[in-house]
This record gives C-alpha cells, structure tokens and sequence, in this order.
C-alpha cells in the first residue's frame, strides 16, 4: 500500500503501524512523488492512504488523476473534521472512503481491509469480463478447478462414442454438457433429441422412448418413430434417467446392448445408432441398492461419469457466470449492459447458491428487470442476498479470496447464529472476553445482532 502525508512524522508512524499489522507499505511526503510512485508501481498497489491536505496540492488532486488515468487502485481520504466537505468531494470524483482526525488506527486498518476486498473484487471483475469477451471453443463458462476437470474430460469424451452419465445438482447445466458433447462430437451434424424420463406418464414413455405402429393401442392413429430412431446419426439425452420406471428399464438395456428397438405393436427390430448421455441428481448407487434401479443397467449407462461441482464449491465462476448472464440477458432485454458493483458482487460470492445456476440465471433476469441503474448494485438484489453472512465459510481450493478480517466477521456471525445471539455463550466459545467480543462485534457492524436474554 501507498500512504501519501506532507507530515513525514505522520507517514513514520502510519507506515510502523501498518507494517507491524502485516502490510508492506511505502510512503511519499508530497503528490508529485506519490504520483510518480503509483505510475511506476500501479500493478502492485493495493490500496492508498492520504491526507486530504499535501500543502502543494490535495488527496482530491490524487484522486483524480487515478480516475482520469484508470488506475484500479482504492483510496481512503484522511481528513479533519472541519473539512468533511472536501472529503465528500473526494469520494465524488472517486475515493472509496474517508476518516477524520482524529482517528483510532484499527478504525483504519479496518477500512484499508474492506477498501483492499473492494479493489480486488473490481479488479476480477475487470478480469472476468476480459474473459468473457475472449472467443472460446466450448459452451461453458468456468475457471474454477472443478470446472476446468470437467473440460478436460469432456474434451475427450467428444472424440468418441462412448456413454456418458452426468451426474450433479439440478440447475448445475447437465443438459449443457450434453449439448457440448454433441456439438464437439464427429456427430454434430446429426441431431441432438432430448427426453426428460421423469416428465413423461408411464404409460407414455415406452411409445416415447421406442415409438409405436398404428393401431397400437388406443389413440395410436399412425405410426410414431420414438426419441431412439429421432436421434439416429446423433445424440440422444435421457435426462432425469434416475426416474425411469423399473419396469421400462429391461427393455432400455436392451437397447443399450444390442443397438436395436422394437416399437410398441411392432413385430420388427429397427437398429439405431445414437450415442447416450444420460444424466441424474439422484444417488443411482443408492437406488441400485434399493433396487429401485437395475444393476446392469446403471453400469451401463456409467462407462463415463462426469460429475458437475454445485454453484457454492466453483469461487469466483459465479462473477464469471453474472457477467455472462448480464450480456445474455441485455441483449435478451433490449437493454444496455451494465455492470455489478464490488458489493453485489461480495454479496453474490457470499451466497450458497441451492438453486445453482440457474438460480443465478433467475437472479441477474429479475435484477435487470427492475433496476434502472447504469450499475447493478447492493439494492438492486434480492432481500435474501442482501442480508450479512447469508452463507457459510467457503475452505475449498475454488473458494472465493477473502480478507482476515471479513472471514473473521462471518465466523462471529455464524456463532452468534449457533448461540442464538446469547454473548456470553459466544465469547466462551470463542475463546474471548466478553469486552473484546462486544469491541468487535462493534467494529464489524454486529452489535445490533438479535441476542436472548443472557
């Protein structure tokens, strides 16, 4: 970090203070050199600190030249109480916050933490929206290592014929993975059928699946091919294959084995050739033991599995996944597209996400729906992402970069909740005295938590 003061003094102790709280800072007594400092070392800055007051110039004069000249590097504006208007002026032309002398030094280092969390998410979303105007070869949209897995091995999976079962979370885009599998496969120029086995009646669903001749059985008025001899030459999806009746899954392996259907009514075996990817949310090892679902058959269909991650264990992919929708859904809309700020996209990396990407998919259409901002910002979220700690920890290698003091204060909401707001059983399960506890709660903005009677 950069902290610029004319009291050399003042940046002397700052720069002890800081350090000794692990920061590497460098200070400059004058704009000039602070300005010259951040053109030479923008990359690497974090986050600055200046007085509003340089003697030859401002912490205002800073601030706009890092916003003419598109620096994404934060400022927070040192002031004294008397010159509060210049402190709003500064964070009009593009600080992002401002304390006034004097000043408690873990106030500041609290608000150098959020104003460091607040650059860095502007800066991934920059990033993030780099890679999305980036051409790409495949469908989906994902950095996260899981994600990244799943490529490798449908890459593979596409130069062949084999039979792929995705597994995952509903929203998690397993007809996504089907589509890419048949668009990067020798048989894209065939067609892609798709069937959702838990949506059809049984009684509907061998016609569906094999076809029928006429006369079959009733309302049977002429012949009908079946999703099999539909998707010959290319791809057939089995979606929801967990939900096929018992009964009906004999005749499936059949099909499966010998590459041949027999229609409903029909005396003739008719071969097919499709290649099958089936896809679950449901547990078919668990259902095997059951035996609500045939053994064989789910080896079968189990040459491959391509597991999808949920939402909540892919990090940063849910920005990538915002701005994509945000694009998707603007030209959609008709409407310009706009961009999330750093604390909606904190609140959306905060959120666990059940409903999975569709979820969010959901989330960014309404938010555009109703908002009328050039940006789309905390307010413009649903109530329900707008809300503190709405998720738990995330420890996972894809799990979104936070600061110390941010994990510090989700883990102190989430014993509260465990507590039901009783401090005196939080600071004992913290390991803390209960002045402590309440200084912190206070300089996290928790003090006000619901708390029973103690």
């Amino acid at each position: 970090m950069l902290v610029v003061d004319d009291d050399p003094g003042m940046c002397e102790m700052l720069t002890i203070d800081l350090q000794m709280r692990g920061l590497t800072v460098h200070s400059r007594t004058s704009l000039t050199k602070a300005v010259e400092f951040m053109r030479a070392n923008a990359e690497v800055i974090d986050v600055i600190v200046t007085d509003l007051n340089l003697g030859q110039g401002t912490g205002l004069d800073l601030v706009r030249t890092i916003t003419e000249e598109q620096f994404d590097i934060p400022v927070v504006v040192i002031t004294a109480f008397g010159s509060i208007d210049g402190a709003v002026r500064a964070i009009r032309a593009g600080a992002y916050d401002f304390i006034t002398k004097p000043f408690e030094l873990d106030v500041l280092a609290l608000t150098i933490g959020r104003a460091t969390e607040h650059g860095r998410l502007r800066r991934e979303l920059r990033r993030l929206r780099r890679t999305l105007a980036a051409p790409k070869p495949r469908q989906f949209v994902g950095e996260s290592l899981g994600m990244r897995s799943v490529f490798t091995l449908m890459s593979r999976m596409a130069e062949v014929d084999t039979t792929v079962l995705v597994t995952g979370e509903s929203g998690t885009g397993k007809e996504l993975v089907a589509r890419a599998l048949h668009v990067q496969s020798r048989r894209s120029k065939g067609p892609l059928v798709s069937i959702n086995c838990g949506a059809v009646p049984q009684h509907l669903l061998e016609s569906e699946l094999f076809g029928h001749v006429r006369g079959a059985f009733t309302d049977a008025r002429a012949d009908r091919p079946g999703v099999f001899r539909e998707a010959h030459g290319g791809t057939l999806f089995l979606d929801e294959i967990g939900e096929m009746p018992l009964a009906l899954q004999p005749a499936l392996l059949r099909v499966l084995q010998e590459r041949v259907v027999r229609p409903v009514g029909g005396s003739k075996e008719i071969a097919v050739d499709v290649r099958i990817v089936a896809a679950t949310n449901s547990d078919l090892e668990d259902s095997v033991k059951k035996r609500t679902f045939r053994e064989d058959l789910y080896y079968r269909l189990n040459v491959v599995q391509v597991e999808l991650p949920p939402l909540r264990n892919r990090g940063n992919d849910v920005l990538l996944l915002a701005e994509f929708f945000l694009a998707q859904l603007a030209t959609k809309l008709e409407q310009p597209v706009r961009k999330l700020t750093p604390d909606s996209a904190r609140a959306l990396l905060a959120h666990d996400w059940p409903g999975n990407v569709r979820e969010l998919q959901n989330v960014i259409e309404r938010t555009l729906a109703i908002s009328s901002s050039e940006e789309l910002g905390l307010s413009d979220l649903p109530e329900k992402l707008r809300r503190p700690g709405n998720s738990p920890l995330s420890t996972g290698d894809d799990a979104p970069i936070l600061p110390l003091a941010e994990v510090e204060r989700r883990h102190l909401l989430a014993v509260l909740k465990r507590v039901d707001g009783n401090k005196r059983r939080a600071s004992a399960l913290l390991g803390l005295d209960r002045s402590t506890l309440y200084r912190k709660l206070k300089d996290y903005g928790l003090d006000d938590v619901q708390a029973e009677p103690e």
